[in-house]
Formats: C-alpha cells, structure tokens, sequence
C-alpha cells in the first residue's frame, strides 16, 4: 500500500494536535503545513519537522497531497477547502464546516463531482455515549421521538472574547457556531432528523459575537414532526469541557443524558449505562482514522459532510430569525 500524503491548513493547537495524529497513522506521511502565524510555523516545524507556508497557496502548489486537515478560522473554511478539492485533494474539515450555506452546498457538490471525501470533525458520532443514545433510539426503545430538550454551557467568552473566535470576520459567529455546533449535531444525528424551521433569539453580553442563544425548532424524522428547544450559553461555570444535558420523550418512553449516565425509562422500567467518556485526543484519533480509511475505501465515513450541512442550515436561519424577529425556514437540500 503506498503512502497517503497529508497536508495541514491551520497550524494552531489543535492543528498541530490533528497533525501529530495524522503522522502516527499506519502508512500516512505529514508532507507539510501552511498558517500565517509566525509563531504557529515554527511550532510546527519544531514539532513535526516539516516544512511550513505562510499561506495555503504556497503549501499546495510546494507539496504532493492526497489529502488535507484543514483547522483554520471558522471564516476561511471555504476557500482552504475548494483550493484543496480543485486540485483533487481529499479534505477533513474542522467544525463547523463553513460560515455560508451556499459555500456548504458547493463544498458537497464539488466533492461529488470530483469523486473526493469530504469529511467534517464532529467527533461526538465517535463518542460512545452518543453512539449508545443514537442506538437506542434506533431500537425503538422509547418508540417515536416527539420532543427535545437540551443545553450546552461553557466558561466560553472569557477566554474567547479577544481571540479570533470573538471576531465575527473569522469566526462567522459566537458561542452557537463555536462549542454549540456540537450541540444541534448531536440532536439531529442521534434523533436521525433534519430541521425544518427555527425561531431564535440571542445575547451579546458585551461581546461582539454571541454568547447566550436560545432556539425553538421543528425537525422532521420519516416524516413525523419533533420538536426541540435548544439553549446555548458561552457565560456558564463550565470549562474547558461544557456542561450539557438532554432529554428526548418519545411516545413510548424518554431518553435522557446528564453528561454522565445515559438513562431510558420505558414501560416502568429503567435502563441505564454509563459508556467512558473519552478524552479529546483519542476522539481525534478516531475521527482522523476514519477518515483516512474512508479515503483508501475501507471504512464507511462517520462524519460526513451532509450531516455538518444540516448544523450549518440550522445555524444561519437561527441568526436570521434572530436579527429579523421571525421564525425562519430551514432549507437542507443540497
């Protein structure tokens, strides 16, 4: 099997974290990586001994890649990831996928056209205490799911209020495209459904991006009607992991998570598991792993980038709704 040849666009923490993990895979090769930053490239040189770019550019014209990490601004999603599909390059896309839902419909369609993966890192679909929610759901075990309700907060403006993802020009958003975009993830991957519409509403708290955000959704799941009340908090006592918590009633049953125990009460009786929770790292090693077995054709892709499609929709019509004051449709055709 020759080798894969991987290139970096985004040479922060956690790019420098999906590059160490990459370079310990089983035939692949770290070739190169490309950040602005100064202090970013020489970390990574220093680090991992490969050569770094300033721009992504100079990188892909200066290295031979299969494939790409991209872990840059939330805002520069799109044009690293379309430089990288043009010249036939398999892309991992950081969370959330992109800033603009047209930009996130191009990325699919190209990808298509190109016969390329296209993955995006919503690591909770390796987590095994949301796989064991989803499976449950899937076995019927609380019958139709009807109703949501969940939260997410997180200590997240202190110490994001003067970094890039308190700059809307870069990160597209605040504490909901940020730590949230795990959150409405999770709810429409566990509960296999996709949103219809949304009204939101949100809080600054000073910030320039926002902070509190509190949404009221209509999903669709084979045609039956859930609905979900969705509330974010970047102002919480949490961190640097959020606090989190959700309950799904279904008609035969309930579903819940306290961050800890996963629990389901159907019928008079209880069953409950506590799956481990996994550390970042090891999460980031099974969503890289599969993404590179996705590209050799031995694994099916667990993060595709249809789902990171729905969070985006979801994402952009709740800022709509809340700047315009209206309930807003959620279109998820691609």
């Amino acid at each position: 099997m020759s080798k894969l040849s991987v290139a970096a666009v985004g040479l922060g923490d956690l790019g420098r974290l999906e590059c160490h993990v990459v370079d310990s895979i089983d035939g692949v090769e770290l070739v190169g990586g490309a950040d602005p930053s100064p202090d970013a490239r020489d970390a990574f040189e220093h680090e991992l001994g490969r050569p770094a770019f300033d721009s992504h550019e100079e990188l892909l014209d200066a290295v031979d890649a299969d494939a790409a990490v991209v872990s840059s601004p939330h805002a520069f999603h799109y044009d690293h990831a379309v430089a990288c599909l043009d010249r036939g390059i398999h892309v991992h896309l950081e969370k959330p996928m992109v800033t603009d839902l047209a930009d996130a419909r191009a990325l699919i369609r190209q990808a298509r056209r190109e016969g390329l993966v296209l993955a995006v890192g919503y690591q909770r679909h390796f987590d095994r205490r949301f796989r064991e929610m989803r499976r449950l759901i899937d076995d019927g075990r609380i019958g139709d799911p009807h109703m949501v309700t969940c939260h997410l907060e997180q200590n997240w403006v202190d110490w994001n209020r003067d970094r890039w993802r308190g700059d809307p020009a870069l990160s597209g958003g605040g504490q909901l495209y940020d730590s949230g975009s795990h959150l409405l993830d999770v709810l429409c991957w566990t509960t296999r459904a996709a949103p219809v519409d949304v009204a939101a509403t949100m809080d600054y708290r000073d910030a320039d991006v926002d902070v509190n955000a509190a949404l009221a959704v209509t999903l669709d799941r084979n045609g039956d009607r859930l609905l979900a009340s969705v509330g974010v908090s970047g102002d919480g006592p949490s961190g640097p992991a959020p606090g989190e918590a959700l309950q799904i009633l279904g008609t035969e049953g309930s579903l819940s998570f306290d961050g800890e125990t996963v629990r389901v009460v159907e019928a008079g009786t209880t069953y409950e598991a506590t799956p481990p929770e996994p550390g970042f790292e090891e999460l980031t090693e099974r969503k890289l792993e599969n993404f590179v077995a996705a590209v050799r054709g031995e694994e099916d892709l667990e993060i595709p980038a249809t789902d990171a499609l729905n969070v985006t929709a979801l994402t952009e019509a709740a800022y709509e709704s809340a700047e315009s004051g209206r309930r807003v449709a959620v279109d998820t055709d691609v």
